[in-house]
């Protein structure tokens, strides 16, 4: 079983890898915690997959709070392994989520990390990749894919396929809690009336359920602890009518297949 997370695409491109490589069926993390369903009944040679993209070089919110409360049987051993995205480089993720696991007497097996488009816009010095730079992450992370594939599928252990970065402990234990703590938040999201096409695409790209459509068309952030500041309203926006305070003014959108050249 896959359990996955995805904003804008990247994690779900590679959940989708997995699943078709393997024959395991997915499970979407963000619906599950919507739907409070955390009890899963494997198989008894059922692997285990992880995925979820990287925020601020450590688990995303969500993603954490679906594994605090998952409950599977773990008087049965299963291969468990762990596949991330990121835009650059995951620090010490994996840790973290190996002392998670632990907690709950779940050991992780392999890892494994893709370096796939940028999708965050939030800080005045990130922006989206330019496109023949996207499509080169794309193609090597499905070169990566595809060798690892058989590997997870085999159940291989002790596989560290990781891109932890050069500053690792200082992206995760220190940068890693200052974006966690003070810039995950909707406060800054608003919308351009006068660009707004009252189409709701934004709304039904929330992954968490944090938006809704107002009765005059515009959409809402419901300022709850819900948002994850994912950036997919912004990058599913059709007229770049949203905006993240001054960050995201000039700034590019992505989401997995936007630009994909057919």
């Amino acid at each position: 079983m896959i359990f996955y997370f995805s904003a804008t695409g990247n994690t779900l491109w590679a959940a989708m890898q997995l699943s078709e490589g393997t024959q395991d069926s997915m499970v979407d993390m963000a619906e599950a915690v919507r739907q409070q369903r955390y009890d899963y009944v494997l198989a008894p040679d059922e692997r285990i997959g992880l995925c979820f993209p990287v925020h601020g070089w450590q688990l995303p919110r969500l993603v954490t709070q679906f594994l605090q409360r998952l409950h599977i049987d773990t008087s049965v051993s299963h291969y468990t392994y762990a596949l991330v995205t990121a835009g650059d480089n995951i620090g010490l993720t994996m840790p973290l989520l190996r002392k998670l696991l632990e907690q709950k007497g779940m050991a992780l097996q392999s890892t494994f990390s893709l370096v796939m488009p940028e999708s965050y816009v939030g800080l005045p010095f990130m922006d989206v990749d330019p496109t023949e730079k996207e499509q080169a992450k794309i193609a090597a992370s499905n070169s990566s894919l595809q060798a690892w594939l058989p590997r997870i599928a085999a159940r291989e252990e002790g596989i560290s396929e990781e891109v932890r970065g050069r500053w690792p402990w200082l992206n995760t234990k220190v940068i890693g809690r200052f974006f966690h703590r003070y810039l995950i938040s909707d406060r800054k999201f608003r919308v351009s009336p006068d660009k707004c096409l009252h189409c709701g695409q934004c709304v039904q790209a929330c992954p968490t359920h944090n938006m809704q459509q107002q009765d005059n068309g515009l959409p809402q952030w419901l300022h709850t602890d819900g948002c994850l500041t994912c950036f997919a309203c912004y990058h599913h926006c059709l007229t770049h009518a949203i905006e993240f305070g001054r960050q995201t003014k000039k700034k590019g959108q992505y989401y997995f297949g936007k630009n994909t050249r057919h």
